[in-house]
């Protein structure tokens, strides 16, 4: 494709400064475990906004303090991201994967309030990324607090339209059942 884009991966040299520069931003978050490295790939301005629980934090310090205390120490060790899809603009990236980790410690960012309970859970998770001036913007996570709650025990999924698990699961494998709630097989 020469200038207009990258052969492998079909995405232009803009995009692929995007896609790389999240991944960077994702290293640093999950396998550096680095808040500074982190901070240094958005903007000073930069705000990220966990939506199921409203975590996160808005300017340096903020995230700082945020990154530094309630999200890089509280993530539990076998913590996993499966990537199923990303989609990369001129300023944003969608990124669609599957989060998982057993809950073996506290987790504000995802569960303020909670004891650890010993489970393990696996979420389909969203991540919507807008850059600007070449680093990161800002930050819009979306799950499914409900699964969440379901897998931890701490939500009875009977009588309600909720699942569990088997969220992630059908992510993965479109070929598992659907409708299981509408036909009322569950719960």
């Amino acid at each position: 494709m020469g200038e207009t884009g990258n052969t492998e991966s079909g995405l232009t040299p803009a995009q692929q400064f995007l896609n790389d520069l999240w991944d960077e931003h994702i290293s640093d978050e999950f396998t550096v475990r680095d808040t500074e490295a982190t901070l240094d790939t958005m903007l000073p301005d930069a705000y990220v906004n966990h939506i199921p629980v409203m975590t996160g934090g808005a300017g340096r310090e903020a995230l700082r303090e945020f990154y530094s205390k309630n999200f890089i120490p509280a993530m539990p060790p076998d913590t996993q991201i499966i990537p199923v899809s990303r989609t990369v603009g001129n300023d944003r990236l969608v990124d669609e994967m599957i989060f998982s980790f057993t809950h073996t410690q506290e987790m504000p960012w995802m569960l303020p309030g909670v004891a650890p309970t010993g489970r393990r859970v696996e979420i389909p998770l969203v991540a919507i990324i807008h850059f600007r001036e070449g680093k990161l913007a800002h930050e819009h996570i979306y799950w499914d607090q409900a699964s969440v709650l379901v897998q931890l025990d701490l939500l009875d999924p009977a009588g309600l339209p909720v699942a569990g698990m088997d969220t992630a699961r059908k992510v993965l494998d479109p070929g598992l059942p659907s409708n299981e709630l509408i036909d009322g097989v569950r719960g």
